[in-house]
């Protein structure tokens, strides 16, 4: 394996006409290859590449496409990632709403094992959750103003105040471990049914984290997938041997999370912001159709009636 070696800006630049890339100003290239990191906006090159020639642009890609591919993806990567915080501010509300008014406030009543599932399949995952929450207490419990002031001053911590210091990935662990009444009691806000919910909740924790880490987005695929949607089949979404194309582990199926899990003015606020996205993108990439684009991201032609759906 050929050894990574550091790059100078200057030899940055010149790796990039070598493979194809049309650079017409060299100076702006340079300020934004020093200011954004060669290896992340390199890591969008794979839009554009020449299939039949490897290691090389398609014909006429030039460094404002490819520029402009980033910076759509951090648009949109911002756009959901305030959406998923909205979506995680509620769960983490509702889940310790109900928790709180049924099993109490103090982390001895609500944290007690015998107020989650007593499926012995579950009973590793029910100690672990568990251990994983304690650990938080213990660890950012007096680093947080408002977790800090109920320790000091009554010596507990009600779940509601709790949930500001776990993660939304430890929030997601902790609705699978919930008895299933429970979950079903949460599942019901969202119209949904808790098996679909926790699928939910692990797509929006792994997203979540793409986001938060500023990682490639428009593409990424997720391990899981949701289950089919009434949304899949209102819009015709293409099927093939494996089922729906579009909507099942990529950043459609994000889409059709928030669908269900925000607010209508929320979501139409967000499918808003990233339309725009969509169209600035459009008016500077021209080496790479729209349709072909969209596709990448898990988009179906018709992704925008989604908004107007129910």
């Amino acid at each position: 394996m050929t050894e990574k070696i550091f790059k100078t800006i200057d030899e940055q630049v010149d790796i990039l006409k070598s493979k194809g890339l049309i650079i017409n100003d060299d100076k702006k290239a340079r300020e934004i290859l020093f200011r954004e990191n060669y290896f992340f906006i390199s890591g969008y090159r794979h839009l554009f590449m020449n299939k039949d020639e490897k290691d090389k642009f398609l014909p006429g890609t030039n460094f404002d496409e490819l520029y402009a591919t980033f910076l759509f993806d951090r648009a949109i990567r911002n756009t959901f990632f305030k959406n998923i915080l909205i979506v995680e501010n509620n769960i983490k509300s509702i889940t310790s709403y109900q928790l709180s008014k049924k099993y109490g406030f103090r982390e001895k009543d609500y944290l007690d094992p015998k107020n989650f599932s007593q499926d012995s399949l579950q009973s590793r995952q029910v100690y672990d959750v568990l251990n994983k929450v304690k650990r938080q207490i213990r660890v950012n419990g007096r680093k947080h103003t408002a977790t800090f002031h109920y320790i000091e001053h009554y010596g507990y911590i009600p779940f509601w105040i709790l949930v500001k210091v776990l993660s939304f990935g430890i929030m997601a662990e902790f609705y699978d471990i919930l008895k299933y009444e429970d979950q079903a009691e949460i599942s019901r806000f969202y119209n949904t049914s808790p098996e679909v919910l926790s699928t939910y909740l692990s797509l929006l924790s792994n997203f979540r984290n793409v986001c938060a880490h500023e990682d490639i987005l428009y593409d990424h695929r997720t391990q899981r997938v949701i289950p089919d949607s009434k949304f899949h089949s209102l819009l015709n979404i293409q099927k093939d041997e494996d089922g729906y194309i579009y909507g099942k582990n990529d950043l459609f199926s994000l889409v059709i999370i928030l669908k269900v899990m925000l607010s209508k003015d929320n979501f139409d606020e967000m499918i808003t912001e990233i339309s725009k996205e969509v169209e600035n993108l459009d008016k500077i990439v021209n080496t790479v159709p729209l349709a072909t684009i969209l596709n990448r991201i898990g988009f179906p032609d018709n992704w925008l009636e989604i908004k107007d759906l129910s």
